[in-house]
Order: structure tokens, then sequence, then C-alpha cells
């Protein structure tokens, strides 16, 4: 190994915040020097966080795809116009919130499309509803986007309209949204996007006023990993100002159905993360941010479960949720995403020789399961998800809940 990687792996593991630059002679290592990022990362991961391996049961309702925008790594969004175009009523994002309570949810996580026209009020109302009538259920609801545009058609500023979600529920925010923060590729993956400055804005306000939020990145495009690097660097600076950051959630790209790859609309684009990108975004991540930001998530929906398995060697402490419903990324092309049970979570994290627990949101540990005869939760008896709580493309294809364009 050259004697500055050394130099880097020994500052990290000595709880010392590396640089950008030096992030990023880690992400350009290969062969030893690569294994040694990774070993240092699992080294660093067992002394910030221990053995205990997190996930949380959790439902997604993606409740419209109905959006005015058209980002080009989005498959999910229609226009008004679309026959595909869906909306659930109110009473019918309710039903699945308790549904899945029912099943041992202690989380509804609730993103969706900017549909034209919203009225501005229409996430508070939602949250006060669903809180209503599900009161024992944690939201995490609503990415900057979403938070921006309900400000806007509202005519509040972003501070008075987080202040109303908090009141009417919402427990947390997702750190989504964020892809890359840099101006240049925003504006040629998704024109028109929120921008890095008004994210940063919504993310700083929030932690502000005490709704704490997770962090993400989008990865495999046309960024390089200077941009990985300085993303991460951004993140770190805020939660050093905030300390409101739960989680960062690497998440490469879904390419197959993404009209930016699908019908050639970016050049120099990829065909999402190679192997080696996941490990070493993961590894880098622990690295550069586990100081900070203690949870590093890898993603069984975007890598598999075996990839997001491995990764629990390569700095990473949790595997997310159970999720139930997954639309957005099942439409852009990914394998997984409906459900994955707790007890196959709870296996996949034994057999990579660490110890399991269930979490709340925002990483309070409900249980650890130190035994292998763990008592079965109701999804674990789920045969078919599809035909249990649907899917994005029954959804998409019914009439039952097809969009009408409010006037």
């Amino acid at each position: 190994m050259t004697s500055a990687v050394t130099r880097i792996l020994a500052r990290a593991l000595e709880g010392e915040d590396i640089s950008w630059q030096e992030a990023l002679q880690l992400c350009e290592t290969s062969g030893p020097e690569f294994q040694a990022t990774v070993a240092a990362a699992d080294e660093l991961r067992r002394r910030q966080v221990g053995d205990v391996v997190t996930y949380v049961v959790n439902r997604n309702v993606n409740f419209t795809n109905v959006c005015v925008k058209h980002c080009g790594f989005c498959a999910f969004s229609r226009t008004y116009r679309n026959e595909e175009g869906y909306f659930l009523p109110l009473q019918e994002i309710i039903r699945r919130t308790q549904e899945a309570v029912d099943m041992g949810a202690t989380e509804v996580c609730m993103q969706a499309g900017l549909p034209p026209d919203m009225d501005g009020g229409l996430y508070i109302e939602l949250t006060r509803a669903v809180k209503s009538a599900v009161p024992s259920v944690h939201i995490h609801a609503f990415s900057p986007e979403e938070v921006l545009y309900g400000a806007s058609r509202s005519g509040t500023s972003i501070e008075q309209y987080l202040a109303a979600l908090k009141e009417a529920g919402l427990g947390s925010l997702p750190g989504t949204s964020a892809e890359i923060l840099d101006q240049e590729i925003r504006d040629a993956i998704s024109p028109g996007r929120i921008t890095v400055k008004r994210w940063i804005e919504v993310i700083t306000t929030a932690h502000s006023l005490g709704i704490p939020t997770t962090s993400t990145i989008m990865y495999g495009h046309i960024e390089t990993p200077v941009h990985w690097v300085k993303h991460m660097n951004l993140l770190r600076d805020i939660q050093h100002d905030t300390h409101g950051i739960t989680e960062f959630v690497p998440l490469s790209m879904i390419y197959q159905e993404a009209p930016m790859y699908h019908h050639g609309l970016v050049g120099n684009l990829r065909p999402g993360a190679s192997g080696m990108e996941v490990v070493k975004m993961h590894a880098v991540a622990r690295l550069m941010l586990g100081s900070s930001i203690r949870n590093i998530q890898s993603s069984w929906v975007k890598e598999g479960p075996k990839l997001a398995q491995y990764l629990l060697a390569a700095g990473a402490n949790d595997v997310g949720g159970t999720l139930m419903n997954e639309s957005i990324s099942t439409s852009a092309g990914a394998q997984y995403g409906q459900l994955i049970q707790p007890r196959e979570l709870r296996r996949l994290i034994r057999d990579a020789g660490r110890t399991p627990a269930q979490r709340k949101t925002t990483y309070q540990v409900i249980q650890v399961y130190t035994g292998e005869d763990d008592p079965p939760t109701p999804l674990d008896f789920v045969e078919n998800a599809d035909t249990r709580f649907g899917s994005y493309r029954q959804l998409a294809a019914s009439k039952e809940f097809r969009f009408s364009r409010r006037t």
C-alpha cells in the first residue's frame, strides 16, 4: 500500500475526520488498497456502532404517481393525462397505514409525485388525518422537493410549512431528492428539480424545528467519485451544524426503465453503479461520515439482499425496512422492493456474523434478537406480497383510484 492511503486509513480509525480530498484517494483504490479500505471501514463500524445490525418494520405509501416534474431517472411518474395516473384517497391511505401497523409496523413512509393544481395544505391534512386515525405510527414523509412544492402551493415559507407538518404529526423527513448535490449534474439529469440551495434550506430548517431527517445519495449515472465525496462533505458540514441527520443511505441508480437511459437522453450515462462502486461507496461513507452520521444503510431494494448483506462487512450497520410496498424503484426496473420479511432480514444479518435488532425510525432499538428461534411476526406469514398488499403495476393498471385533475 502507498504511505498516503495508510495514513488516511489510520487517521480515520483514530476517529479523525478525513478531508474530501483524502476520501477521494480511497475511492480510487484497487487491489490490496481497496481491500484495506473495506477492512478499515468494517473495523471503524465495529468501534462506532458495534455488531448489532438494525432494521425497521415499515410500509411505503406512494399515494400518487402524477407529477409535474420530468426527472430523467424517474420511471414512476405519470402526467395527469396518462391513463396510468392514480391518486389514493385519504381513507385508502389510512387503511394501508392501519393494515401495516396491524402487521407490526412502527413507521409509514409517504412520498409521491407532485400533482398539478394541488391544494397546498394537502400534505398537512394528510399527515393530520393519518396520525389521528393511527396515533401509534411514526410518519416519515415528504421529501424536500415535496415540502418546497407544498410551501409554494400554499403561499407560505418553508419554515411555516414544516412547522405546520410537525404540528399535524410529522415525525421525520426523508432526505431524498438529494441525488447528487451538484447543481450542474442536477441540471443534466433532472432539470427543474429542487436546487441544491433549496434542498439544504429544507433540511436545515427541518433540523432547526426538531424534525430529524435521513440523508441519501444517488450514484451510478454521470457523476464521478469527486462528486460522491463533495456530496458527503456537504452532508457532514450540515450534520456538524445541526446534528439532525439520522442515517446515510447510498442508492445506486436503477437504470433499466429510467427515461434518460431508456431513451438515450443524457450523454455519458452509466448503466447504474458497478459492484466495486457500491462497495467503495459504503466503505468510504463509513470512513468519512461515521464519526458524525453513525448509521450507514445498505439498500436491499437497490442492491438485492445478497449484496446488501455483504455491505455489512464494508461499513454498513443497517438494512433498511420491510417496505411492504415499493413503487419508485420497481417501476424503474428493480428486481426487489415489494417486501422482505423480518425473519429474512434477521437471517441475512446472522449469516453475516452480526446480531439483528428491530429499531424505530430514529434508531431507538425496540428489540435485540439474541436467539435463533425468534417468535414469528404477522409479516412472516405473508406468502405473496403482491396479493396481500398490491403492487405498483396493479395500481397503475387499475381504474379504482384513477387520477382526475382537480379544477
